[in-house]
């Protein structure tokens, strides 16, 4: 019982739209309405500015943290802080409160990942970094750092359960950036640029 009121509180607090609640709030602005019309850190920091992207990167983040802490706290074993992990991203990307929408689960993900595997997310992020700060495009950044997690996991030896989760977590990020792939391959994807209503 403790294990699904863990995963159930996961989904919850992932399923919170931050970036669609502040922006409305604070910035009286619908992400749904501009750019990619995503509502997480990429089109919050094209269409808001940095800092509002970068508040929203850190919510969406702390969703990820918070559910693997969730995890711990109700079982503390890694299978089911990988659950509580899982069920954050997935109440990222598909919402209860946006009818089952959401975010393509990035920063929530990547709060996962330093909860489970500090050192594999540095190495990731570190690559995003690169990737972003060379090409400007966040999606190419994001697909590559995705792909690189099941590596480094499997470099540092971490536990099975947590492999096994960054296969899964690299197949979804990947999955959900299909149609970002799509413009990266015709030319026509959208390089990173702060606020700019669009």
């Amino acid at each position: 019982m403790s294990a699904i009121l863990g995963c159930l509180l996961s989904y919850l607090i992932g399923s919170i739209p931050t970036g669609l609640i502040l922006g409305k709030l604070l910035w009286g602005v619908d992400l749904r309405e501009h750019g990619s019309h995503n509502i997480g850190a990429t089109n919050a920091w094209r269409t808001l500015g940095k800092g509002p992207g970068i508040i929203i990167f850190l919510l969406d983040f702390l969703k990820g943290v918070i559910g693997v802490a969730l995890g711990m706290y109700f079982a503390g074993t890694p299978l089911m802080m990988v659950l509580g992990g899982i069920m954050a991203i997935v109440g990222h990307s598909w919402s209860i409160l946006l009818k089952f929408k959401g975010g393509k689960g990035v920063a929530t993900g990547l709060g996962v990942i330093v909860m489970l595997m500090p050192s594999t997310a540095l190495m990731v992020f570190l690559i995003w970094f690169v990737i972003v700060l060379i090409t400007k495009y966040v999606s190419l950044g994001s697909i590559v750092a995705a792909a690189c997690v099941p590596l480094f996991a499997w470099l540092f030896n971490q536990p099975c359960e947590y492999i096994v989760f960054s296969v899964l977590a690299a197949v979804f990020v990947i999955y959900r950036h299909k149609t970002n792939i799509g413009r990266l391959l015709n030319g026509t994807e959208s390089k990173i640029k702060a606020g700019h209503r669009t």
